[in-house]
């Protein structure tokens, strides 16, 4: 089937959108990556098999539906029954025919499968009831949850290449371009740069051919944002990119994919080709004279690839490196040629900015921070997973509306945000708005959008031992302030962490870490220093603990630490005993328990499983 016309793409929506409607009840599985692994394929199988076998009335196996991420992971499999929006976690193949028998047969409710809020311990039957939901203003994540990642029909119903229809018969591509830059869409990839400014110079280059690429390449440890959007909703990219392309007037289109992300590769895939038989990429769209064609580059997973040059390289089959700015990249980017690199989320932007206007999108977020911003939620929070919330939203807001608060009401210390090179933050800014230039005045970064809570039981040297350990791993080693500096930086945290630092030290290392963000080539260099910077700028205390005190107050690093038991709290249940594979415990049962400390290894086997909280970290 070819699309021919923008008319003839609303005719088709409005007869997609009927046949929508055919279904009055659906059954919504998310198969987000981390669904998929806890058995989501296995529930999908068994609702099929079970409407083939059981010839429920009033209901087609074509309204089970195959989401995208819903984003709350930690709760998964999960399912939703449509229109009354019934709520189900954690639920097993076995649990189907109950399903289906009281909840979609019947109006029944299953208690036992429904979310229990955490920090209220109350049951939550609507799936817009749960603050984790309630809270977010999704834009980019907007179809996640809601349609079939695998269905340009689905998509199409969905509002999907209404935008990019507008654009290419209503609007000039300077027009389009001037109201991205009126929306003043900021790069999500973590710089924040404004795409309009940048598809406006790429256009103004002199060149006979020019590129569009999607940067894919979500190196961050702990961040799928964009791999669910690849995933759950790929014609959203797609169709950020084709309006992308027809501004600045590129035929051809990358998406640079990580190796590590095959569910989006297959699902990107899916959603090209549907396009090409669509005729939404090809030659003559929507009987155009726009052509257009987008193509998969597969990365293998290094970290300085999510940098543009280095990107850029990769593509045209190079050693992913990155090389000196002095000409960006939008200028002279693959092949030399003037390139669009925008991430994932950028592009998922594009098309409701070209359908709403850019009025309506700077609506939504702060002065010069419009829109909404994703980030993955993780660490010591009750709800963890992926969530979309508008620019502006507090840090407080984030981690406790949203989140749920602090595991085991434990105080809550640091937040770090912007990826490895980002910074943490204390307590004392969580009623931070954060926005790119918030979160960079101090001291940390947005980043791509991870987003790491930590409690009191966290040691920020640590954490800073821990992100530069990751970037000396993932430096390129191109240049020497990065490879050799950040190196440095990583040995003096070892250094602290042993309790084998002196105080000068710390001058040294704020020292080398402006001499890194001076030199280094690129951003991931530039950006390395910030883990320590960020500590020792809000947890200076603590590296002084560490040095002049030998302690760590948060009871981590091992050099530092002695584990203890409390006689008086101490029941003898002989569970740290069981508990510790070194016979470092030994003691009687109902007697109190001994701790030999030439056999420790500082493990913490015995503190987590005692119960009486009679084991001591000092």
């Amino acid at each position: 089937m070819k699309i021919t016309s923008a008319q003839h793409l609303e005719q088709l929506r409005s007869l997609f959108v009927a046949d929508e409607a055919r279904h009055k009840k659906k059954v919504i599985v998310c198969c987000g990556t981390g669904c998929l692994a806890n058995g989501a394929a296995k529930l999908v199988e068994a609702f099929h098999d079970a409407f083939k076998n059981n010839q429920i009335t009033d209901f087609s196996v074509e309204a089970v539906k195959e989401t995208g991420c819903h984003g709350f992971c930690e709760q998964g499999p999960l399912v939703v029954i449509e229109p009354q929006g019934t709520f189900y976690t954690k639920v097993k193949p076995k649990d189907i025919p109950e399903i289906i028998s009281k909840s979609i047969q019947g109006s029944e409710i299953i208690k036992d499968r429904l979310f229990t809020d955490p920090a209220t311990n109350q049951q939550i039957e609507k799936y817009n009831d749960v603050n984790f939901f309630k809270h977010q203003h999704r834009l980019a994540l907007r179809n996640l949850g809601k349609i079939s990642a695998h269905s340009i029909k689905e998509a199409i119903a969905a509002g999907g290449y209404a935008g990019f229809a507008k654009a290419i018969n209503g609007m000039s591509p300077d027009g389009v371009i001037a109201e991205v830059d009126k929306a003043n869409l900021r790069g999500r990839g973590g710089g924040g740069f404004p795409a309009g400014r940048k598809w406006k110079t790429c256009k103004s280059i002199e060149s006979d051919v020019r590129y569009v690429i999607c940067n894919g390449d979500e190196g961050d440890p702990g961040a799928f944002m964009d791999r669910s959007i690849m995933e759950g909703d790929p014609h959203s990219v797609l169709e950020g990119m084709m309006i992308c392309a027809y501004a600045v007037g590129a035929k051809q289109g990358y998406i640079y994919v990580r190796e590590e992300y095959p569910l989006a590769v297959i699902h990107l895939q899916k959603a090209i080709d549907d396009c090409i038989e669509y005729g939404l990429l090809g030659d003559n769209i929507l009987g155009t004279e726009f052509s257009f064609s987008i193509r998969i580059a597969r990365g293998a997973g290094a970290f300085v690839c999510g940098e543009s040059s280095a990107l850029m390289r990769s593509v045209a089959g190079e050693i992913g490196e990155p090389r000196a700015k002095y000409i960006r990249s939008v200028v002279k980017g693959l092949h030399d040629k003037p390139t669009v690199l925008n991430n994932v989320e950028t592009y998922a932007n594009v098309p409701l900015i070209i359908d709403k206007g850019a009025d309506w999108f700077k609506s939504i977020g702060r002065p010069n921070n419009s829109g909404t911003k994703a980030f993955s939620l993780v660490g010591k929070v009750r709800n963890t997973g992926l969530i979309e919330v508008a620019m502006g939203t507090t840090l407080r807001e984030i981690i406790y509306d949203i989140g749920g608060g602090i595991l085991d009401d434990r105080p809550f210390k640091a937040v770090q945000t912007g990826g490895p090179s980002g910074g943490c933050l204390p307590e004392a800014m969580l009623d931070l708005p954060v926005d790119f230039d918030s979160l960079t005045e101090n001291g940390s970064m947005m980043g791509s959008g991870g987003m790491i809570v930590m409690d009191n039981k966290t040691c920020m040297v640590d954490v800073a031992r821990y992100f530069l350990n990751f970037l000396v791993s993932e430096s390129c080693g191109k240049c020497t302030p990065c490879r050799e500096g950040l190196y440095q930086l990583h040995e003096m945290t070892i250094k602290i962490c042993e309790g084998k630092a002196s105080m000068e030290d710390l001058e040294k290392i704020e020292k080398l870490s402006d001499m890194v963000v001076l030199g280094s080539l690129c951003g991931l260099g530039k950006s390395g220093p910030n883990p320590i910077l960020s500590t020792l700028r809000y947890f200076r205390d603590e590296y002084i603990a560490h040095i002049r005190d030998k302690k760590c107050p948060a009871g981590v690093c091992r050099d530092l630490i002695t584990y203890t038991v409390i006689d008086e709290k101490c029941t003898g249940c002989l569970a740290c005993i069981t508990a510790c594979a070194y016979n470092a415990i030994t003691g009687k049962k109902k007697e109190p328990h001994y701790i030999h400390q030439e056999r420790c290894t500082k493990c913490g086997a015995c503190e987590a499983v005692c119960k009486f909280d009679a084991i001591e970290v000092a």
